[in-house]
């Protein structure tokens, strides 16, 4: 067994050959001793990688938040022993953590690579995601950090039948991201057999092409030809890059070359012992690559005291609106603050930011899978990035913002056009899932203001939190409750009212509802307590709680979502435990699916406007 632990030449064929079969062995070993794992697509992938990491990768491996360093993204996060291997050969994990760590409890050499690792960017295993984040960091490289370091992506050929995939080449071409380049490892087996295209990289590369990319196409195991595709994709042309690499699933080990049996399976010591001895046996050289580019100081940009737009009690204002000019007034006072749209700024409120500050701002168009992963990407270089669209469409997005609850990025999203209450547009249109769906990301805080003078101040709030943060806006216009000095914290809320026979919680469009409700019951002799959840994650259970015991444990609590998952089970989940005696709750939500018609229509057949709630608490309190 070699021992080397001094950097070992790559200048010539014999080195990267070693380093190849270095990088096989130890994915072979690593898979094996943990019992899982996915050899054959690491296999496949070792020659690409062995010439990437020696000879085009400019990376400081003892300082990886150098921002001169290149970005490596493994798309194929399934093939986690290939990447763990790299991370050895680059003097950066040991050999008993490799041996007794992948894919163990408490490891950080998790089954798919995450954040835990600091020379990971992002996390990826769920396929289609790494290249649209890389499309996010190149985006900051060229139009933001103005820095010559490169991103490259490490696909798998399956992940080619993502859309996401093609919304992200379509946007590199836009943008003519010559700062990134995609890795296509054309193995031609998926899990269960053959791939839709198998071998046909003249297919894959019109549709490429199709797209806008250059593609260089390269047998994926002739060093050779994979060194000067990489040293060719260095040379911009305003154009992305994609390298087609036709390779062999299992490379290696003859008795499972090209074989469909083999994916995500580990080898069995009788096959992995004598494949091992083939291969060379055991390594330990380390890997010294060419390092980043020397880059000059820059002037740092500190962030300046944000001036928030200010408001009169009473005056009409959209939420989406009241966003749109906050967002505009944090970017100026802070440079790392970036904004995203889905083509419909004009209706977000992000067009205010678009005509003010355009250098930071980054159009997806109808791609609401990239809009996250170019977010996420942005968020990798210490960008504060802000993507908006209509509420309804960012579940077409939310495996991104799941995944990127996972990468540690800090993601700011907006959703506007929530609820019945945009009318007549019809149900396609009215977000009725989004609270639940963000409430189940881990880490992640879910605001819904009422009105201007609160979104201004939960967006300025935002911007300096980490994590998802979620912040849901109405389209119609309602009078401001609040004056422009009030104070929203994240996780707290506002009592607008008081009384002693029933508490009445509401959040956005709500509590305006909620309001109206609770002055006709005062004209019934009914005096209620009402309560702005804004912040309706994390909430402010101990302020509801009080309230509810003070009326005698009745509570409506009115919603412009769903039963499930939204405002009324974050109450409810927030009172569990509170032991309030006699407890009566009346959950006013939307139920069934609501057709068009006026705001006010729909929130009357919702049971969620102010005829709804005085019902309801006329009937809780008998």
């Amino acid at each position: 067994m070699s021992t080397t632990t001094t950097p070992v030449p790559t200048t010539d064929t014999t080195a990267l050959q070693d380093l190849a079969a270095q990088l096989r062995v130890d994915s072979i070993r690593a898979s094996t001793s943990a019992g899982s794992g996915h050899p054959t697509s690491s296999l496949s992938a070792a020659d690409l990688l062995a010439v990437l990491m020696s000879r085009h990768l400019r990376y400081d491996w003892e300082e990886p938040d150098n921002p001169a360093n290149d970005h490596l993204i493994f798309s194929k996060g399934h093939a986690s022993p290939l990447i763990y291997s790299v991370f050895k050969a680059a003097g950066q994990v040991g050999e008993e953590e490799l041996m007794t760590g992948y894919r163990r409890f408490g490891s950080r050499l998790q089954g798919h690579p995450t954040p835990v690792l600091p020379w990971v960017d992002v996390a990826t295993g769920s396929l289609g995601q790494g290249l649209p984040d890389g499309v996010g960091i190149a985006l900051a490289g060229k139009y933001l950090d103005k820095l010559p370091y490169r991103v490259w992506v490490l696909c798998g050929d399956s992940e080619l039948a993502e859309g996401s995939i093609w919304e992200a080449v379509d946007k590199a071409s836009h943008y003519q991201l010559d700062n990134v380049v995609a890795i296509v490892d054309v193995n031609r087996l998926g899990q269960r057999g053959p791939t839709e295209l198998g071998w046909d990289l003249d297919a894959y590369a019109r549709r490429f092409k199709a797209f806008g990319a250059r593609v260089i196409t390269i047998d994926g195991h002739d060093l050779a030809q994979i060194d000067a595709a990489m040293a060719d994709a260095e040379n911009g042309d305003g154009r992305p890059t994609v390298i087609l690499a036709r390779t062999v699933k299992g490379k290696g080990v003859p008795q499972i070359e090209d074989s469909p049996d083999w994916h995500g399976k580990p080898l069995p010591e009788e096959i992995a012992g004598p494949a091992i001895a083939t291969l060379g046996g055991v390594r330990n050289d380390v890997v010294s690559g060419p390092g980043p580019r020397e880059l000059p100081a820059t002037p740092q940009q500190n962030a300046t005291a944000v001036e928030l737009p200010r408001y009169e009690i009473g005056q009409e204002m959209a939420t989406r609106k009241a966003y749109g000019a906050a967002l505009t007034a944090v970017g100026r006072a802070d440079p790392k603050v970036v904004a995203l749209d889905a083509e419909v700024s004009n209706s977000t409120g992000t067009g205010d930011f678009v005509k003010a500050l355009p250098e930071r701002y980054f159009e997806m168009y109808i791609a609401e899978q990239q809009l996250i992963g170019a977010a996420t990407g942005l968020s990798v270089r210490g960008y504060k990035p802000f993507a908006s669209t209509f509420a309804a469409f960012l579940t077409r997005a939310f495996d991104f913002v799941r995944m990127g609850a996972i990468s540690q990025a800090a993601l700011r999203i907006a959703g506007s056009h929530a609820g019945v209450e945009i009318g007549a547009d019809g149900p396609s249109q009215m977000a009725l899932e989004d609270l639940a769906m963000m409430r189940a990301v881990e880490g992640s805080t879910v605001l819904y203001p009422s009105d201007a003078t609160s979104t201004a101040d939960l967006v300025a709030r935002m911007a300096a939190t980490d994590g998802i943060s979620y912040l849901r806006t109405t389209r119609g216009g309602y009078p401001v409750l609040y004056g422009s000095d009030e104070s929203f914290p994240i996780g707290g809320s506002k009592v607008l009212r008081s009384g002693d026979q029933v508490t009445i919680v509401g959040a956005g469009v709500t509590v305006h509802q909620a309001l109206a409700a609770a002055e006709r019951l005062a004209g019934q002799g009914i005096e209620a307590t009402v309560i702005d959840a804004y912040s309706v994650k994390p909430l402010d259970a101990a302020t509801i709680a009080g309230a509810v015991r003070a009326t005698g444990g009745r509570l409506v609590v009115a919603e412009d979502h769903h039963a499930q998952g939204g405002l009324g089970e974050a109450v409810l989940s927030g009172l569990a435990g509170a032991g309030i005696a006699g407890l009566d709750v009346a959950h006013l939500a939307v139920r069934g699916i609501p057709g068009s018609g006026t705001g006010a229509e729909l929130l009357h057949w919702a049971g969620i406007d102010a005829d709804g709630i005085v019902a309801a608490a006329r009937r809780l309190i008998g």
